[in-house]
């Protein structure tokens, strides 16, 4: 078994034009002060990094590197989330969709898609740069908006919009494996990948590319009401990235997973700072161990409720205290009895 590795701390909710929020040097300062060995870094936050350099100049990165190192952090991904999402965006979304693209190619939707899809590439070769080996994203949606069947789905309607996720992705997935690199699909709702099942459909479209692979974020999963335990029991093998967030699920006589189109502190799923939610982390830090996951438990900070940098403070100490250091030896090992082979069969009657 392996130590999985943390704490570690998602920047992306943190990042701000105030300090120590407006510069990677500073935020980094600011996280190892709270305790946390490593840091992920969002993609489309110039403040934190230049993606177009990341991925054209190694030396780009070994500076980037050793600006974490000299605060005592690694880093632990590149994360792209918001570009992932717009590889593929169904049309109803398109003036949304548009905010987390540059400037230049708002209002053209072929425009942003192609520069999401540039975007992705270079993440693989900035990721390759950078020695690290998991890059977590979105997948973006097609079929999203038809989620509950009524009206009814036209035959194939599905099929068709995971046939064209799939043709979208496989070249992206190509330039990870060229440069050694998983993509890590945070399941997630909004994007057609939002549970196993879905992830199963993708794989079969990629033909079960190995570049393809998970994020684990059990929050998603308590808010859909999904086994976020049994999820990893089947998904182990694929699951190379690991969110560490917590969620409530609070049904009521008025509303239930779809929320009645409250805000988050009146839904009944919302997510919570660690700690305050029903997730539990006991047996997740568990099960992964046992799995021999060994790359980074990172917090990622959403609550409805608390001021992020208390979440942030107390996020660092409560995946600490989660974290297995793993056993070199069996607990019963005093109790061996030093046989060999030969003892073996002669014990088992067969010498």
């Amino acid at each position: 078994m392996k130590t999985i590795k943390g704490p570690a701390i998602f920047l992306a909710q943190f990042a701000g034009d105030a300090a120590p929020f407006n510069s990677f040097d500073a935020i980094c300062g600011w996280a190892a002060s709270l305790g946390y060995k490593g840091v992920q870094i969002p993609t489309w936050d110039s403040r934190l990094i230049d993606l177009n350099k990341a991925s054209e100049s190694k030396d780009y990165c070994d500076e980037l590197a050793g600006t974490a190192a000299k605060h005592g952090l690694a880093i632990t991904e590149l994360a792209s989330h918001i570009i992932g999402q717009l590889v593929a965006v169904h049309p109803v979304y398109d003036e949304l969709m548009d905010g987390f693209a540059v400037p230049a190619v708002r209002g053209n939707p072929k425009a942003r898609q192609e520069w999401a899809v540039d975007h992705l590439k270079r993440c693989a070769k900035a990721s390759r740069n950078l020695g690290v080996k998991a890059h977590p994203t979105f997948s973006g949606a097609l079929a999203w908006p038809f989620l509950y069947p009524f009206p009814q789905r036209p035959a194939g309607l599905v099929e068709e919009a995971f046939a064209e996720l799939g043709k979208r992705w496989t070249p992206i997935l190509d330039v990870f494996e060229e440069n050694g690199v998983d993509v890590a699909y945070e399941i997630h709702p909004s994007e057609d990948l939002h549970d196993g099942i879905t992830f199963e459909m993708f794989l079969d479209e990629v033909k079960n590319h190995p570049r393809a692979n998970l994020l684990y974020d059990p929050s998603h999963f308590v808010l859909q009401q999904l086994d976020y335990l049994d999820y990893i029991d089947i998904y182990h093998e694929r699951i190379k990235a690991f969110h560490v967030k917590d969620a409530e699920f609070n049904p009521t006589g008025r509303q239930g997973v779809y929320g009645g189109f409250q805000s988050w502190v009146n839904r009944a799923g919302r997510f919570r700072s660690l700690g305050d939610g029903q997730v539990d982390f006991g047996s997740i830090f568990s099960k992964l161990t046992a799995y021999d996951y060994d790359s980074w438990a990172v917090l990622e900070w959403e609550c409805a409720l608390k001021h992020p940098e208390d979440g942030a403070r107390e996020g660092a100490e409560f995946i600490k205290h989660h974290i297995i250091r793993v056993t070199e030896h069996a607990f019963d090992d005093f109790a061996g009895s030093g046989t060999d082979e030969a003892a073996n069969r002669r014990i088992l009657g067969i010498a």
